[in-house]
């Protein structure tokens, strides 16, 4: 979401455990529907996707936005403006809410490591608590940064620490260590009355973890990735504006490669992270013509491609129509060269238009593990999950999708984030909850082979092995 400081209803903190109805797929009626086909709110679906389950938001967290996910063993953690979510998916068809964690603070970004759950508060509040309340961020003591759980017991997470950040946390990124997990905090909005985010922050939070002693988690860094101040924004010839670059809005590391890409609102960027406590920036883009907002980004499998994706109207904006066209609100795919150069290749965006009362836009998504193919599973909102193939980088084509009809009465939702994990397509809807999906195209059935004990989508795992994989630690 673009649009940071939205704040949620306020609740006492505490864990509630909660069963949650599990909703079974309707029959195949919506079959081949998509776009404007679609009555409201009904369900439609290539003939490649089935979708096997729904969990709607239960207790405080009804009305409230559900957000991005992690992976862990049998378990999906999912964030919400109200907290976080624990979900044990041992049985995709009939997921299981393991604990409800009411802790609001926006978005609630969310990324695992072992024990350890990592979560972004991005609106300013009283204080670190989970029973604060929205506070100004003119007020030098308000509150915003990431928050530290112990999740080793999924039904009764502890929390451990809390780090301020500057400009609070709009997202998280893992880059593990060996001792220590470095947790790359993207934020932005600076403004002169903020003390605690001032302009022009063209940071971002490097916040250290110590393995053993999570308690003591700190921030020791804040490096500035745009000594020149980024891309000052503007208007182009075509009359559209694109972002000023303050700081970043997120950032996806292959620690494998010892590379990261960042999405920095007017610009694109790589970084080497061979020192993560020093990243550097060693390619930067810009595309001021169809980029209105940087949003975020993901490599495929070899490393040698980026997808970039144009968050236009901050996610709350029906984009998927003729006026603003294919070019805009869409993904930007670039090939990465052994040197680490960025070259444009194509644009990529659903092909099925939205009524305009849908906010559509591209969003979050991960690779689907083929040998010799880049597919990806990716969110668009109310455009639903799209399946999409940029094997061809100059030619990217839509495999298959899932989407439901508009909201009645109409409201901001549909699909924030959507990843592949073991063998399924999982999705946070901001209003509907927790989806469950299965890819029933033969020619993806390889992937399913490929089995992760640990996925946080913005901290890419390398797959190998024959149709199947290991997640190198």
């Amino acid at each position: 979401m673009g649009a940071r400081r939205r704040l949620g209803v306020i609740a006492a903190g505490g864990v509630l455990a909660l069963t949650g109805g599990v909703g079974a797929a309707a029959a195949g009626d919506g079959v081949g529907l998509g776009g404007l086909d679609l009555q409201p709110e009904q369900i439609g679906y290539s003939k490649n996707i089935e979708h096997l389950a729904n969990v709607p938001h239960t207790g405080p967290f009804t009305g409230q936005f559900g957000t991005d996910m992690a992976f862990q063993g049998d378990r999906a953690y999912v964030g919400n403006y109200q907290g976080f979510i624990i979900y044990d998916i041992s049985n995709p068809r009939k997921p299981r809410t393991l604990a409800q964690v009411n802790c609001p603070g926006s978005q609630n970004d969310v990324s695992v490591s072992g024990d350890l759950l990592y979560l972004s508060t991005d609106s300013s509040r009283s204080d670190s608590s989970c029973s604060s309340v929205a506070q100004s961020a003119t007020v030098k003591s308000s509150w915003e940064g990431i928050k530290v759980f112990d999740v080793s017991n999924p039904r009764a997470p502890k929390y451990v620490a809390a780090v301020e950040t500057a400009c609070g946390s709009h997202t998280n990124t893992l880059v593990p260590g060996k001792d220590a997990d470095y947790v790359y905090v993207s934020s932005y909005s600076p403004r002169a009355e903020y003390p605690d985010c001032q302009p022009p922050h063209d940071a971002i939070s490097i916040v250290k973890v110590p393995k053993k002693k999570p308690a003591s988690a700190a921030v020791i860094a804040a490096p500035n990735l745009f000594p020149d101040g980024g891309n000052p924004g503007g208007t182009n010839p075509a009359g559209n504006s694109y972002s000023a670059t303050t700081g970043c809005h997120d950032i996806t590391a292959y620690p494998a490669k010892k590379i990261a890409a960042g999405a920095c609102m007017g610009d694109g960027i790589i970084m080497d992270i061979k020192n993560p406590e020093r990243p550097k920036v060693i390619e930067r883009v810009t595309d001021t013509e169809n980029f209105a907002f940087w949003h975020s980004a993901t490599f495929n499998q070899a490393g040698t491609k980026v997808v970039f994706t144009d968050e236009l109207g901050g996610g709350g904006a029906a984009t998927c129509n003729d006026e603003v066209g294919p070019t805009r609100g869409a993904n930007a795919i670039y090939t990465l060269s052994k040197k680490n150069r960025l070259t444009f290749a194509s644009y990529y965006k659903i092909p099925r238009n939205q009524y305009d009362t849908e906010n559509c836009v591209a969003h979050n998504g991960s690779i689907v593990p083929v040998n010799g193919r880049d597919v990806m599973v990716q969110s668009w909102y109310q455009g639903g999950v799209s399946l999409w193939d940029f094997t061809d980088a100059k030619n990217p084509r839509e495999l298959g999708w899932f989407e439901r009809g508009p909201l009645e009465p109409a409201n901001t939702g549909g699909t924030w984030s959507a990843y592949y994990y073991n063998g399924y397509v999982y999705s946070s809807d901001i209003q509907k909850g927790f989806d469950v999906l299965e890819l029933k195209d033969k020619n993806l059935k390889q992937a399913a082979k490929v089995r992760l004990k640990e996925l946080n989508p913005q901290s890419q795992p390398v797959y190998s092995g024959k149709g199947g994989g290991h997640h190198h630690h």
